[in-house]
């Protein structure tokens, strides 16, 4: 009766077990690094531009802060959150070394194709420049707003101002606060943000990283927003104006930002252990002197990543097998890991979120299976 008894209770919580970690996550937080490329994501700092007097001012500086012989320290310097928390609890794509490839699926290679390609789900052809024109295409932000759970509970964070139409805040009603916006008066912290943004420099001409940071943040503790989305944006315009070293400490400083946001969100009991963070790119660069920029005939700018960590996604870490995803894949994954199908009334790529949510990484969306697509 004993043995029966303990049987019955180990079941019991195994069933348990397997069905909270089968549940979708609650909520969830992406971040976009404005042009970042792979190479520093899987290999840490360029040892040419590094060395290179016209990217980079103080070689030495850089060395001690950034560099070893190993790529793994490398990246690991740069970005020690992403390779000391998400490759050890999460998943990492496009380490192209390793024959792992994520590319746009967009034919130009820069921001409003890449944004429009990641939270539509589709590469649409006459999304063509980077202009402010409200974006005809429905996307997955909208698509959460409006499903009751998260409805008015969509909130954007943008440094830079044609977000706004990316997402065509007029047609999806989520909130998006870009560049010069303002931000809510609810708090204290809230209303000295405002002062600050309005009074400091703007070395880029947009708002500073750190600013969006800020807003996104205290925004989240005051309002509680179920999707949260957070697009840096100086890793690219340092790039464009080749400054390498600046490139890189934005990168890190990201990085931390990062750090600081998962930690506060695993001390909110309204975020703790139901929030999934998703990190990734619009477009990549280019290599040698080439890497200041992209675009359709820049060899090597369709190359992105993507990073992915919380409730529901295997700790399966940094994917090595030969495989070949795409970006438009990425709105799909963003509605599945929140439990929804993302519809609207263009195609929709395939969503990875079983790979996500599999031990076993050899799946249908192996190189063969994409050769044919």
């Amino acid at each position: 009766m004993q043995r029966f008894f303990l049987l019955f209770i180990c079941s019991f919580f195994l069933v348990v077990y397997l069905a909270n970690a089968q549940q979708p996550a609650r909520n969830l937080v992406i971040v976009t690094f404005d042009g970042m490329r792979w190479q520093e994501i899987f290999s840490g700092v360029d040892s040419v531009l590094l060395h290179d007097a016209a990217y980079t001012r103080d070689p030495d500086e850089m060395q001690r802060l950034y560099w070893d012989a190993s790529p793994q320290v490398r990246r690991e310097k740069l970005f020690p959150f992403i390779w000391g928390v998400i490759a050890h609890d999460g998943q990492l794509f496009g380490n192209r070394i390793l024959g792992n490839d994520m590319n746009v699926a967009n034919v130009y290679h820069f921001s409003y194709p890449g944004y429009n390609e990641i939270f539509t789900g589709y590469a649409d052809f006459w999304v063509n420049s980077n202009n402010k024109i409200p974006n005809p295409n429905r996307n997955v932000l909208g698509f959460l707003n409006n499903k009751p759970l998260y409805h008015n509970h969509v909130a954007a964070f943008t440094s830079w101002s044609v977000f706004p139409y990316i997402l065509n805040k007029w047609e999806s009603g989520i909130y998006v606060n870009a560049d010069e916006d303002s931000l809510p008066d609810a708090t204290p912290e809230l209303q000295l943000l405002n002062l600050l943004q309005r009074l400091t420099a703007k070395p880029l001409d947009l708002r500073p990283d750190i600013f969006t940071y800020a807003a996104a943040k205290e925004y989240l503790k005051a309002y509680h927003p179920r999707v949260l989305y957070i697009a840096f944006d100086e890793t690219d315009d340092y790039a464009h104006a080749g400054m390498y070293d600046q490139y890189i400490k934005s990168a890190h400083a990201e990085d931390g930002m990062i750090r600081d946001l998962w930690a506060y969100l695993q001390q909110d009991p309204f975020y703790a252990g139901q929030t999934v963070l998703l990190l990734t790119c619009d477009h990549g660069r280019g290599t040698g002197d080439a890497w200041r920029n992209h675009g359709t005939f820049t060899k090597g700018s369709s190359a992105i990543w993507m990073a992915v960590m919380g409730p529901g996604i295997a700790p399966t870490g940094e994917h090595a097998e030969p495989a070949r995803y795409h970006q438009k894949q990425i709105a799909a994954t963003i509605a599945q890991i929140l439990g929804f199908t993302f519809q609207t009334d263009h195609r929709v790529a395939k969503s990875l979120y079983p790979i996500l949510t599999e031990n076993n990484i050899y799946n249908e969306y192996s190189f063969k299976s994409q050769r044919g697509h």
